[in-house]
């Protein structure tokens, strides 16, 4: 079988590439350029270079050819102007799960040789073959669990993907990095949204959109409490960098049109009901919708998973109520769903 390997620079790519080597598979490396050289000049120093560098090394360690191929205007198209729209309109994107569906597994693996039969990452997460269908399994580590970030792709796309760390844990692949004497082995893990790298995620949207001044409003009083930059700098159940004394203060909601940004300190009183939500522009990973309206869903990335009750409604809508409330549930989100450990696929909330 011929495979591409997408590798970052990091350990758990680099340890899926050495577990397919070793198993003997016709291998080659890819790195996808998508960093964003004309923004740099004005935001600062992307880490490409380093994981480049990790790159080269780790490929020649190992013994696999690496191709280097630029993305850099199909990511910038179908990505990042994403992420600038939905956060002008007072949305709060995920691109990290948008670069799955329309890069890695699309525009990617439609620009690289059709004797290519899978696309191998070092996500955590797993595949299973099962009455004609390829379901996504949730890994056995449900800290570093990343099926969340998979739950766009397409029945096609997961037949074309190959996950060989899924069923491995963060301990066992760093353990395996030392094994193997990879170069990265000690590496840490990189953080943040997939394109920006050190970039800081305040500084690229003021670089977009800018500063505009609005008006802090205590929710409960309506009374002016401070001024902000612009509302695209907040999102909902934020607490940090609010800048007022007498806290802890809550983003609680935004008004886009006046530019406001509401705040309280009773975030978490029983009147402020946090467990309801309406979804839209549902993507089920077998294509059909789960018969079950008792299933489990999470809102972000990491181990919290709700039970939860989905009520299907006219126009490809639905209600999702939460078993607990959550203080962070704001428009433009991915809600993942699951039955037990299989990921059935997302929607976006519409609040």
């Amino acid at each position: 079988m011929k495979i591409a390997v997408l590798v970052s620079g990091g350990v758990d790519s680099s340890v899926a590439l050495k577990l397919l080597k070793d198993e003997g598979y016709d291998i080659t490396a890819f790195y996808i350029k998508i960093w964003l050289e004309n923004e740099l000049n004005f935001l600062g120093d992307c880490p490409w270079n380093d994981d480049l560098s990790y790159v080269n090394k780790v490929c020649d360690k190992i013994g696999v050819p690496l191709e280097v191929i630029s993305l850099q205007k199909e990511y910038c198209k179908e990505i990042v102007n994403y992420t600038i729209s939905e956060v002008k309109a007072g949305r709060t994107p995920n691109p990290d799960i948008l670069c799955n569906s329309k890069v890695k597994f699309g525009v990617f693996f439609n620009s690289i040789d059709t004797d290519y039969q899978k696309i191998a990452t070092g996500h955590y997460a797993q595949i299973d073959f099962k009455n004609g269908k390829f379901n996504l399994v949730t890994s056995p580590d449900l800290i570093k669990d990343q099926t969340y970030f998979l739950a766009h792709l397409s029945q096609n796309q997961l037949s074309k993907a190959l996950f060989p760390i899924g069923h491995l844990s963060k301990k066992e692949v760093r353990l395996l990095a030392h094994t193997f004497d990879l170069p990265n082995k000690n590496r840490k893990d990189s953080q943040g949204i997939c394109f920006l790298g050190k970039i800081k995620f305040k500084e690229f949207i003021k670089h977009h959109l800018g500063i505009k001044i609005g008006d802090l409003i205590e929710f409960e009083t309506g009374k002016k409490l401070s001024t902000h930059d612009g509302f695209w700098f907040y999102t909902i159940g934020q607490r940090q960098g609010l800048g007022l004394t007498g806290g802890p203060w809550y983003v609680v909601s935004k008004d886009i049109e006046n530019n406001i940004v509401y705040i309280s300190r009773n975030y978490h009183e029983n009147d402020k009901l946090r467990n309801r939500f309406n979804i839209t522009s549902f993507n089920w990973l077998n294509g059909n919708r789960p018969e079950s309206k008792n299933l489990q869903v999470k809102i972000r990335h990491g181990e919290t998973k709700y039970n939860c009750m989905i009520d299907f409604l006219e126009d490809n809508k639905a209600l999702v109520i939460l078993e607990k409330n959550d203080q962070g549930i704001a428009p433009g989100q991915f809600a993942v769903f699951y039955e037990d450990n299989i990921c059935l696929g997302s929607g976006i909330i519409t609040y």
